[in-house]
């Protein structure tokens, strides 16, 4: 798994994601922005804590420092995020709003949950799941109707521990880790997936190298959390559907689910 130290590896992936998608993302922009999603205030203090990691320091721990507790909330009507993604999301409430404004201001982390109930807008805890996703902002933009276009990276599974309603909703947080992710089992049921989901959509890329594959929205074997994610936000199905996969932190698990809704779902689909 990657940590900290790894940070210039994970600004290139991220660039080449946004690529994928024409979304365009200098190298350097990358690395600011890999900097705030580890809460750290620009690339030049991450690189300094990189160059003076102590040995020892065990991976994954970043050197201590200031932690954000609640994080602005993006209640979602009829959209599920997943890890791993990067998605437009589209913003019309005034609390959303300033929970946009206060994102920016900060370190641009922010948690995207669904609503149960589409068609309130002003959701509290009964009307959001209980888990959703992590997410950086990458950028925002105001359109022609003012309806404001935010750009989010979808980072980890969250569990929502408390919300607070105020100017506008935030929440307490937990991070969810995923269970049995590099099995032997996982493995072998992601090319079991995959296989499904290439006869199911009738595509066949396996000529193309992996990272050409993304491209064309075909996840790999490689990492089968990722996988199952992948094939369930590429599967027309709804929002409760998509949220079930999205709450199933044993991939294992993850991945039987996806690959049920793979056979039961109309060709095509």
């Amino acid at each position: 798994m990657r940590d900290f130290r790894d940070a210039k590896a994970m600004a290139r992936t991220l660039s080449e994601a946004l690529a994928a998608r024409s979304v365009s993302l200098s190298h350097s922009d990358s690395l600011e922005l890999i900097a705030k999603i580890l809460g750290l205030r620009d690339w030049n203090v991450l690189a300094a804590r990189i160059q003076g990691m102590a040995p020892g320091v065990p991976p994954g721990v970043i050197p201590s420092g200031p932690t954000q507790t609640e994080v602005p909330v993006f209640p979602m009507r009829d959209f599920v995020l997943f890890p791993q993604t990067v998605a437009p999301v589209f913003v019309a409430r005034d609390k959303t709003r300033r929970a946009v404004e206060r994102a920016m201001a900060g370190d641009r982390r922010v948690m995207v949950v669904a609503q149960r109930h589409g068609a309130e807008d002003d959701p509290g805890t009964q009307s959001l799941y209980p888990i959703g996703v992590t997410a950086s902002v990458i950028n925002s933009q105001t359109q022609m109707d003012g309806v404001l276009k935010v750009t989010v990276s979808g980072l980890q599974r969250t569990a929502i521990t408390r919300l607070i309603d105020g100017e506008f909703l935030a929440a307490e947080i937990e991070p969810i880790e995923e269970q049995c992710s590099q099995s032997e089992e996982a493995t072998s049921l992601s090319h079991t997936v995959l296989e499904a989901y290439r006869i199911h959509a009738n595509i066949d890329l396996s000529p193309l190298p992996v990272r050409q594959r993304v491209r064309f929205g075909l996840p790999s074997t490689e990492n089968p959390g990722l996988l199952a994610d992948s094939v369930a936000q590429l599967l027309s199905i709804g929002i409760d559907e998509k949220q079930q996969i999205l709450e199933t932190s044993d991939v294992v698990a993850r991945l039987e689910k996806v690959l049920d809704l793979i056979n039961t779902a109309q060709p095509g689909q």
